[in-house]
């Protein structure tokens, strides 16, 4: 008995005809923005291939096509930035964009199911906590998963979408560093993300290179917050010897490091300086405004949305991991560093 002839796909249509996936999308739902000569060629192949649809899901067979953009905690100006990426990528593929908020423990056994049966296409998990049944789950329900900055490190091949922290992290420190500071501080999110171990060693690092000790005080964790920038900020200026600088490990930390700053009376850069992480719209609407490391969101949302369509049209992808480039954008919330008393 012979075995059946593997079923084409649309990546395999899209192979031969030299063209994107989408594109043969395009030309199967009827779209007039594909050239003439390329329909042709892609209607042609499809024929050849004998390609026969996949059997519609429930939310498909209703004229949707969409993909989950999941969050752990309530959105911020962090979050708001990732969905827009993705929503613009989905709206150029003709892909719906659902957002939605569920919490690590929410995550049970037939949340995988779930997705699937609403018609997701796949999943985008944005600093999120995935266990390792929860990534078996997805996997069992042949949901492709892809995760922008990951909570934690699952020991399973993860495809994932970041930018370069590290480097981040060390050109904040060294423009502090560059303006007389020595005594700088660190505050952080969640200490096994990956991104924040990665911010944390660019900062560790520009200050090793200089020889500036770092007192086990100046380095803190919380969950990229304004609370966390509060509690914080408040714990390291009321030291005695607080820094006169802090690399906050994303904006909205460093908007609450600006209220425990202003509680104290402290003046922003002249008594301290501040520098951020992201670049959202609030690090522009801050007063000063914030110097900070611009993480391209919107890019890595759009990213994130395309990859896991590649994948759930089966194409291969180059790498399971994508690093875009981060960029120190200086304000006004530094300053050198006040001379110390003669």
């Amino acid at each position: 008995m012979t075995a059946s002839p593997r079923r084409a796909t649309l990546a395999t249509v899209a192979a031969s005809a030299g063209v994107s996936v989408a594109t043969v999308s395009k030309v199967l739902n009827g779209r007039s923005d594909v050239a003439p000569a390329t329909r042709s060629l892609v209607q042609s192949l499809l024929l050849e291939h004998d390609y026969v649809a996949p059997a519609p899901r429930r939310a498909e067979a209703v004229g949707l096509d969409t993909v989950e953009v999941q969050f752990d905690t309530d959105l911020n100006g962090y979050s708001s930035e990732i969905i827009q990426g993705a929503v613009e990528a989905g709206a150029e593929a003709d892909v719906g964009v659902v957002v939605s908020i569920r919490a690590a423990a929410d995550r049970t056994g037939s949340w995988a199911r779930d997705l699937v049966a609403a018609g997701r296409r796949a999943l985008i998990a944005v600093t999120s906590e995935l266990s390792g049944a929860q990534l078996g789950a997805l996997a069992k329900a042949r949901l492709p998963l892809v995760v922008i900055d990951p909570l934690n490190l699952p020991r399973a091949l993860v495809t994932s979408v970041g930018s370069t922290n590290f480097a981040g992290g060390l050109a904040a420190t060294q423009h502090l560093l560059a303006l007389g500071h020595r005594r700088i501080a660190y505050i952080g999110g969640p200490a096994t993300a990956a991104c924040n171990q990665a911010r944390l060693h660019g900062y560790r690092a520009a200050m090793e290179a200089e020889g500036v000790p770092v007192p086990p005080e100046y380095v803190r964790t919380g969950h990229f917050r304004y609370a966390d920038g509060v509690e914080s900020g408040a714990a390291l200026l009321d030291l005695p010897d607080a820094p006169t600088a802090i690399f906050a490990g994303s904006d909205e930390t460093a908007l609450g490091v600006i209220e425990a700053a202003r509680a104290r009376g402290l003046r922003i850069p002249e008594d301290l300086s501040l520098a951020g992480f992201d670049d959202t719209q609030i690090a522009r609407m801050a007063s000063p405004p914030l110097t900070t490391v611009r993480q391209p969101l919107r890019e890595m949302g759009g990213v994130a949305l395309r990859t896991a369509l590649r994948l759930a049209a089966g194409e291969k992808i180059d790498s399971h991991h994508v690093e875009l480039a981060t960029e120190l954008v200086v304000r006004g919330s530094t300053a050198a560093a006040a001379a110390p008393p003669a």
